[in-house]
Parts: C-alpha cells; structure tokens; sequence
C-alpha cells in the first residue's frame, strides 16, 4: 500500500511539473510521445533524432562506437538524466517510449520549455562546463591525418611527402596526426626503428614548416611483447575471471587491456605518452578505443562499470590541450576534441555528419571534429578507382562551418583541378569565417552552449526538429550544405530577414522553403540581418 501510495504521488508530481503522461513501475519510465520530441544521448544515432520510430538501444557496456551521454532532452524543456547506464526502446504502435532506468537518481525534471531549456538545465546541473577548451590550433586551421594516405605503412618518408604536398598545393598548415602503427608495438610507444630513421627531426622539420603533431596511441598491448610481459608481472591490466592478464578482441587483433582503475596504470601510461612529448616534441595525442565493450566481463583493480573503465581512459586526455577521442563515456562539459565515428565514402555516410555532429552539441560535445573528408572508413580507399569526385568537394564543404575539419585522403592526388580548387575554396570561406568559429568555440567552453546548433534549438517550435541537412553556426549564420549527389539543397529559412551570402546582396524574408541547384564550388550560407 505504502509503495502504490508513492507511485501514485509520482505521477501527480511528474504530470504537475512536466505537463506529460507518466509512470513508473519496477524501474520503468514510460513517457507518451505524441505532443513530444525527444533526443537520446547516443551519437552515433544523430540521424535517428527525434526518436519517431521502432528504436532499441542498450548503454551498458556499448557506446555505439562513438560518445554517449545518459541524457534525453525533449522539445517541451524536460530532460531526464540516468547518470549510469541506461535501456530505451521506442514502440511506434502507441507512440510511447519505454525508458529502463539504472540508479536510483533518475526521474524527470522541467528544465524549461524548449530544447535549449532543457539542455541548458543539464549542462549546468549534470556536467557544467569547465571554462576550458583543446587547443586552439585545432579550431584555427585544417587538421590533416596520415590514416588514408599510409594506412598500417606509417614512416618517415610518406610524413615528409604528404605534409609537403599539403604546402605546395596551396593548403594552410595545421594539426598532422600520424596515424596507427608508427610505434614499436601496441604498449611499446617508441617509433618503428625500420620506417622512422630519425624520428625527431623529423618532427622538428614538421614545426618548422607550420604544423603541429600528434600521434595515435590506444590503451591495448601485445600479449606476446617485452612490454605486456613485463605490464603482466606488475598487475597493470585487466584480469579474466582466473586471475590471468585478459585477453580481448579488437580491430587490430587480440591484445592485453591497460587497467586504468590502478594509479600505477594510469602512471606508467603518461609516463609513456610524457616521455614521447619530452624526447621528440610531440605536441598531443589522438586517442583511440577506450569504448566500454572492451571492458566487459573483467577483472580490475577497483571494481567498476565497463562504462566507468572508457570514462577512465578518457580522462587522461584532460593533460593534454592537444587530443581526440571517438569513444567517450559520460564526459560533457569536458576540454575533449570529440570525433564523429569512422565513415564511409559513401553519400549515405556523408548524410549522417550534420545531424550527428548537432546531436553532439545538445550532449555537451560542442568541440567536435566530423571525421575524416571523404570518409575515414579504410576499405572505402582500398580502390582509388572508386573514388567519387564530388563527394570529397562536398564533404569539405560540410566541415568548413564545423568546429574542426580533417583531412586524411590527400585531395590533391584524387581530384581533378576543378575539384581540388573546389575543396580548396571550402577551406578559403571556412578562414573568412574563422574569427566567429573561435568565438563561438571560447563562449562554449564558459557556457556550454553548442558551437554548430540544431535549428530546434536555435527556433524552437516551428516544426524544424527533422531539418537534419542545415545547422546554425551560433545564433545568427545558417549553413546548408550539399548533401545529395544531385547538387540541389533545399532550405529551410527560419522567420527574420536573411542575407543570402551565396547570391551576393539578396535578401530574403522568412519563414520560407528555397530550393536552390548549388554549383560545385557554393555553400548555401545565410546571415540573419533581424
């Protein structure tokens, strides 16, 4: 009686305070969606925001490959924050969604009554920004990664031939991450003696020429290595459930697991990283894997979550201005660069950036890098034969207004001049507008507001929760770029006066819908004048 009484008094105060149906039963929230949108804190899901349709996911253990956040937020101001891993699944049938709640701190909150409401409410009662940001060089300039041109043949002479061809074909310096398998081994963080002759030169010529330098690392290590040997005696990995250094599966094979639970891990790892900084120069570290699967049904020094363990991991990086990772857990507010998960190239993936990079701004991610231009995805470059000309312009063109754009295949050995000076115009607007960019980026790291924002957010309640192919850069520029091979966009254009940049001196009166072909070399770009 006593237990039905409570229930109850929650569903007076639930239905007072957030105007929805709501109950809750053996640690279920079941919400009733027909007057209400909501977004789910799964990035690699942005596509599928608002959720409208038969939808199932399942946090504990698996981010899905890319950042996740225990947060929904809904365009009437509710959020609701699990903290720890959470269940949700979508029955179109009766337009309910059906939350399985982990913890005992979760419940439904009124953080206003927009989408901004809400996410405001949980940026600053759930993870507060921290007033700071990555370093600003990976905002300022292009960032240019080694994966696509070298692949797993990482050396010396492939650097040197790419970061020159980044100059002579008229592209600014920036951040060069040299990508996986320039080390020893995994855990053996020492560049291959075979295919790096002088490694600090190297880098020194790299600085000297404009750019600055990351390298890949991840928290694997060989079994069969000095190294994982000598992690094994000292009890520095994860355990299976006999007591034995764990082995798990990953992309590259199968490898111990560094146990960053034990501070003796966590030491011996920066010392790794630390040195590489002090010896050669490096600037900063791109850090991959850390996802929570990893992690499962395993033995540690403290008992945690396999979510907690990527939580761990990422944390590390919070020493370093210069990082990036793709695999997060719970870690909004923080001075990360948060990488969109490996794409294909393909015009699908291509799709998938701009509503996933928007979902990332509502989940406290807002200094976010859109994968690599062209797709990142190695098996899409295997065939340079494949390659899709326009793609590539139009993938750069997607990046110009984001917080950070990647390069990876080199533009200027796959395109044609028409398009290589396409791609290179992309970069010329993004630096006409790289002042806003980094005012924007700087407000965020204070205010958490998103640097790139959904038009929801930014227009609440004018029906544009699925305009997934535009974006506003802060409050007052609209960007929609081409998404479809065809060339032709069509854009919403929110109540106001609009300065159409793309034709000049036009000036446009909202709300309307414009349908524009967009020549190879344009950016539908807007700027509200009132």
């Amino acid at each position: 009686m006593i237990h039905l009484r409570k229930e109850i008094i929650l569903m007076i105060l639930c239905f007072l305070q957030t105007g929805i149906n709501y109950s809750q039963k053996n640690s279920t929230i079941v919400l009733d969606t027909r007057k209400e949108k909501w977004w789910a804190g799964i990035i690699q899901h942005g596509y599928l925001m608002p959720i409208e349709s038969i939808y199932s996911v399942d946090t504990k253990a698996n981010c899905y490959g890319n950042q996740a956040q225990p947060l929904l937020l809904s365009d009437q101001g509710n959020v609701i924050w699990c903290g720890n891993p959470f269940s949700l699944s979508y029955k179109k049938k009766n337009k309910t969604i059906l939350l399985k709640i982990s913890g005992n701190n979760t419940g439904i909150i009124r953080g206003g009554k927009t989408l901004r409401d809400a996410y405001l409410y949980a940026s600053s009662h759930y993870f507060p920004p921290s007033g700071k940001m990555p370093d600003e060089a990976l905002f300022r300039f292009p960032q240019y990664n080694t994966w696509i041109e070298l692949q797993y043949n990482q050396n010396q002479d492939g650097i040197m031939a790419y970061a020159k061809g980044i100059l002579q074909h008229g592209f600014p310096p920036g951040v060069l991450m040299i990508d996986d398998n320039w080390q020893e081994d995994y855990g053996t963080w020492k560049f291959h003696s075979g295919r790096f002759n002088a490694p600090k030169a190297m880098i020194d010529s790299l600085h000297a020429m404009g750019f600055k330098v990351m390298l890949w690392i991840c928290p694997f290590v060989s079994p069969d290595s000095e190294t994982g040997r000598e992690l094994a005696e000292k009890g520095l990995l994860l355990k299976d459930y006999e007591g034995n250094p764990k082995i798990v599966r990953w992309w590259n094979g199968a490898s111990y697991l560094l146990d960053f639970t034990n501070p003796g891990t966590v030491k011996w790892f920066k010392d790794q990283i630390n040195g590489l900084m002090e010896k050669y120069s490096v600037d900063g570290f791109k850090f991959d894997g850390g996802d929570p699967e990893y992690y499962n049904e395993a033995v540690s020094y403290e008992k945690v979550t396999p979510n907690e363990h990527s939580e761990l991991y990422a944390t590390i990086g919070l020493d370093y201005p210069f990082n990036e990772y793709r695999a997060t857990w719970k870690m909004g507010g923080q001075p990360l660069a948060q990488r969109l998960r490996d794409k294909s190239h393909t015009w699908e993936d291509l799709q998938l950036l701009i509503p996933n990079i928007l979902l990332q701004g509502i989940m406290g991610y807002p200094f976010t890098c859109p994968d690599l231009i062209g797709g990142g995805e190695i098996e899409s470059f295997r065939h340079f034969a494949n390659i899709d000309q326009d793609l590539i312009v139009r993938s750069a063109q997607c990046h110009a207004f984001m917080p950070m754009m990647q390069f990876s295949v080199a533009p200027w050995r796959v395109l044609d001049s028409v398009h290589l000076q396409a791609v290179r115009k992309s970069v010329a607007i993004r630096m006409n507008y790289i002042s806003e960019i980094l005012r924007l980026v700087r407000e965020s790291a204070v205010s958490g507001e998103p640097v790139v924002r959904m038009m929801e957010y930014e227009f609440p309640h004018m029906d544009y929760a699925k305009a997934h192919e535009q974006f506003m850069l802060g409050n007052r520029i609209l960007v929609a770029p081409v998404t479809e091979p065809s060339g032709k966009k069509e854009i919403f254009l929110p109540p106001g006066l609009w300065k159409d940049m793309m034709h000049g001196s036009n000036t446009i009166k909202g709300p309307c819908t414009l349908r524009y072909e967009v020549p190879l070399d344009e950016i539908p770009l807007f700027t509200k004048i009132n």
